[in-house]
């Protein structure tokens, strides 16, 4: 059984450790530009999002890749190859999430890749807004769901009222 991120963010509190803990494992430093994980703050609402890749299952970052850099393991994440990988960002244009990013100091493109089946972000997250779990648990769909109650909270009680959890 694969295992994804799931991510709750209605139990996000903006505290940002997720990134902290994504930049730290993947550069050894404290750096929450250099996180493949972001949490997006709608200022005017108080909410956050964190969002990542979704390892989508037909990855158009990995279709679009011209020298086949991004491939898929075992587990069913897509990881990007650095002896592959020639920079042309041709993958973050085609990621419809952006969660595929180009790294200017390494002339690579960085993505999650689930620190290869033990996520530090899941790890250091304080309130379970992000855990790792069975996969059927993850993906498109939940999210749309989401931000679909979300859409409608936000349109018909205010944009503080409580969100259904799905």
């Amino acid at each position: 059984m694969h295992k994804a991120l799931v991510i709750d963010p209605g139990k996000c509190t903006g505290c940002k450790q997720c990134e902290m803990a994504c930049s730290y494992v993947k550069t050894g430093e404290f750096n929450v530009s250099k996180s493949r994980i972001r949490v997006f703050d709608f200022h005017t609402e108080a909410r956050f999002v964190p969002y990542t890749c979704t390892q989508c299952a037909e990855a158009w970052c990995q279709q679009a890749c011209p020298v086949n850099a991004i491939t898929t393991n075992a587990d069913g994440v897509k990881v990007v190859n650095d002896n592959l990988c020639v920079g042309c960002k041709v993958c973050t244009i085609a990621c419809p999430f952006g969660t595929v990013n180009y790294n200017a100091e390494t002339k690579k493109v960085i993505k999650c890749d689930l620190c290869l089946g033990s996520p530090a972000c899941a790890e250091a997250c304080p309130t379970s807004a992000i855990t790792f779990q069975d996969s059927e648990q993850a993906g498109f769909d939940k999210m749309k769901l989401w931000a679909t109650q979300a859409a409608h909270a936000a349109t018909h009680e205010g944009p503080n009222a409580p969100v259904a959890k799905g």
